[in-house]
C-alpha cells in the first residue's frame, strides 16, 4: 500500500463513489418533490370538484 498507483486509484474510486451518491440523491429528490406536488394537484381537482356536486346537488356553498 505505498504505492502512488495504489492511492490515486483509492482516490478516483472514492470520488466516483461520491459523485454518484450525490447525483443518485439529487435525482432522488427531484422525484420526490415532483411526485408531491402530483398529488397535492389531484387533492385541489378532488377539492374542486367535490364542491361543485354539493353546489349541484344540494344547492349549498361549501367553504
Amino acid at each position: 500500500m505505498n504505492e502512488p498507483q495504489v492511492w490515486v486509484l483509492i482516490g478516483v474510486f472514492a470520488a466516483a463513489m461520491f459523485g454518484m451518491v450525490t447525483v443518485v440523491s439529487t435525482l432522488f429528490i427531484h422525484v420526490v418533490k415532483t411526485e408531491i406536488q402530483s398529488v397535492h394537484r389531484r387533492i385541489d381537482t378532488l377539492d374542486r370538484e367535490v364542491t361543485a356536486l354539493y353546489r349541484n346537488t344540494f344547492g349549498i356553498d361549501r367553504d
